[in-house]
C-alpha cells in the first residue's frame, strides 16, 4: 500500500484487516516527520506517545473490540487545541511549556475514531496573522518552495499535510486560517457551520469567530473527518444540538441542476491574474458538469475585513487579558519585586511574552472596547455583521453555494508583507465574510500559479449545509487534476 496516496478509508480498512498495522502506520509517518520538518519547520512538538497509541489500536482490534472509523490514521493538530500531556504552546512564548490536563473536545472525538495524535503543528502566534511568520517558533515554509509562505495562521496543517507528514490536520479558522493556507499549500480545507464543531479546549482567540476544522489531503477525507469531530458537546453551550449527518456516506460529485452563487461584490478584490484564471476555469468546468450560475448580491461584503478586524480584535483583547504571568503561562524575571506595582509587573510579562502582532491587536481590540468608543466601533460592528448575516440568508433562497476564490493571489514570499499589517489583512477579503454571518466555508485546491504555486476555490454554504459544498468540492476535484502533482519534498 502506498501510504503517501492511500484515502483514509483504504488505510483504516487495512488496519481493521491487519494486512498493515496502525504501528506500522504509526512509524512510517513519523520517520517522514523526522525527515521533513527540518527543513520545513512544521511540527512544534512530536509526541513520544504516538507508538503506543498505535500499539493500543493495534490490541483493540486484535481483541475484536470496536473501532472508530479513523482506525490507525495519523493526525497532526494545531498547536491550538489543547492535548492531555502533550505541550500545547499556541505558536507563542506565553505559553512555550504549557501542558494541558485533558483533551479538547475535537482531539477527543478524532481518538475515539481510533485516529493517532503524532504532534502538534506550527501556526501564527495565537492564530493571529496569515502567513505563519508570527510564530514564536520560527517561519514553516511551503513545501511547494520554501521561500514562500504556507499561509496563517494553521500553516504548519497546510505544510505537513502537503508535504504527507500526516495523513490528516486539523486547523483553526477565526477569519479564513483553514481555507487559505489549504489554498496556498494545494489541500483540502473546510471550516464547518458555527456551532457545528465544539470550541472546548481550542485556546481562544475571537470566541464568536473561531471554527476547528479539517485539512486533508481529498474531499472524501475531509467528509470523514468532519463525521467525527461533529456534533453537539455539553462543555460548549454553542454548539448545535443538530444531528450530524453522513457526510462521507452521502458524496455525490453529480451536480447537475445545482445552482451556484456569483457575488458581484468579489469582483471588486484585486485579483492577480493566475488567480483569476484558475476562477474561471473552475466556472467553465462547472458549467459542463451541469451547475447553474446565479448572480447575487451581498452589499455589505464590502465592510466584512474592516468588521473582522474590530470584532477579532476586541474578543481577543479580552480572552487574552488572561495571561497575566500570575495564574499560568510565562511570567518575566524580576530582580526585586518590592518595589514593582502590579501594572509594571503585569506590562513586563505581556510585552515579553506576547509578539508584536499580537501586542498591535490587544491595542486596537482594547481602544475598540474602552469608554466612548465601545458604541462606535465593537457594538456597530456588530449591528452591521446581524445585517451581513441576513444579507446571506437573502441569497441562499437563490443559490445552494456561492463560489469565489480564496485569496488575491498565491503564496507569497517570506518576508514580502509582513512590514505591512493592511496589504496582509487585505488577503482575507474572501474568507472574513463566512466567519463573520457563521457560515460553512472550504477550499479546494484546482490550479497552479505561473510559479507552480497551488490555488484554491472557495465555496461557501448556507448554516449547517456543509454537504452541498462537500458535494461541489468533489466535482471541482474530479476535474482538476491538480492531485497529479506533489510538492518536491513529497
Amino acid at each position: 500500500m502506498d501510504l503517501l496516496k492511500a484515502s483514509f478509508v483504504e488505510v483504516a480498512d487495512a488496519v481493521k484487516s491487519k494486512k498493515i498495522s496502525a504501528v506500522e502506520v504509526t512509524q512510517f509517518f513519523l520517520s517522514r516527520i523526522e525527515k521533513l520538518n527540518p527543513q520545513l519547520n512544521a511540527f512544534i512538538t512530536v509526541s513520544e506517545k504516538a507508538i503506543a497509541d498505535a500499539q493500543e489500536v493495534d490490541l483493540k482490534i486484535s481483541k475484536s473490540d470496536c473501532i472508530g472509523p479513523l482506525a490507525g490514521i495519523p493526525f497532526g493538530i494545531k498547536d491550538m487545541l489543547c492535548t492531555k500531556g502533550l505541550r500545547t504552546t499556541a505558536g507563542s512564548k506565553m505559553l512555550e511549556n504549557f501542558i494541558p490536563p485533558y483533551d479538547a473536545t475535537v482531539v477527543a472525538r478524532l481518538k475515539s475514531a481510533g485516529a493517532i495524535i503524532l504532534g502538534k503543528l506550527n501556526q501564527d502566534e495565537f492564530a493571529m496573522g496569515s502567513s505563519n511568520e508570527t510564530s514564536y517558533f520560527g517561519n514553516c515554509l511551503n513545501p511547494w518552495n520554501t521561500e514562500y509562505v504556507p499561509g496563517g495562521s494553521s500553516g504548519g496543517s497546510a505544510a505537513a499535510q502537503a508535504a504527507r507528514m500526516v495523513m490528516g490536520t486539523i486547523g483553526t479558522d477565526t477569519g479564513g486560517s483553514i481555507r487559505q493556507p489549504s489554498s496556498f499549500c494545494g489541500i483540502v480545507g473546510i471550516k464547518p457551520t458555527y456551532g457545528r464543531v465544539s470550541r472546548y479546549g481550542i485556546v481562544a482567540f475571537a470566541s464568536s469567530l473561531d471554527q476547528a476544522g479539517p485539512m486533508v489531503t481529498s474531499v472524501q477525507d475531509a467528509a470523514l473527518t468532519l463525521e467525527s469531530i461533529c456534533g453537539h458537546d455539553s462543555m460548549d453551550s454553542t454548539t448545535s444540538q443538530k444531528a450530524v449527518p453522513s457526510f462521507s456516506k452521502n458524496l455525490n460529485s453529480n451536480i447537475k441542476g445545482m445552482k451556484i452563487g456569483l457575488l458581484k461584490e468579489y469582483s471588486l478584490g484585486k485579483i492577480h491574474p493566475d488567480v483569476e484564471q484558475t476562477y474561471q476555469k473552475a466556472l467553465e468546468q462547472l458549467k459542463l458538469l451541469g451547475a447553474e450560475f446565479v448572480e447575487i448580491s451581498v452589499g455589505l461584503t464590502e465592510f466584512a475585513v474592516p468588521m473582522y478586524y474590530l470584532i477579532s480584535a476586541s474578543e481577543a483583547s479580552s480572552n487574552l487579558a488572561r495571561y497575566d504571568g500570575v495564574k499560568y503561562g510565562f511570567r518575566a524575571q524580576f530582580n526585586d519585586l518590592s518595589s514593582m506595582t502590579l501594572d509594571d509587573f503585569y506590562a513586563e510579562t505581556r510585552g515579553q511574552g506576547f509578539g508584536t502582532e499580537v501586542k498591535r491587536r490587544i491595542m486596537l481590540g482594547t481602544h475598540c472596547l474602552s469608554s466612548g468608543y465601545y458604541d462606535a466601533y465593537y457594538n456597530k460592528a456588530g449591528q452591521v455583521r446581524r445585517m451581513l448575516r441576513d444579507q446571506y440568508a437573502q441569497a441562499f433562497e437563490q443559490c445552494d453555494a456561492i463560489i469565489s476564490p480564496v485569496t488575491t493571489s498565491a503564496a507569497f514570499k517570506i518576508k514580502e508583507r509582513s512590514s505591512d499589517p493592511l496589504t496582509m489583512y487585505m488577503n482575507d477579503i474572501f474568507t472574513t465574510s463566512a466567519n463573520l454571518a457563521g457560515l460553512a466555508g472550504m477550499s479546494v485546491p484546482f490550479g497552479f500559479s505561473s510559479l507552480g504555486l497551488p490555488i484554491g476555490i472557495h465555496l461557501v454554504g448556507s448554516h449547517f449545509d456543509e454537504q452541498k459544498i462537500l458535494n461541489i468540492g468533489a466535482a471541482l476535484e474530479s476535474v482538476s487534476g491538480t492531485r497529479e502533482k506533489t510538492p518536491h519534498v513529497y
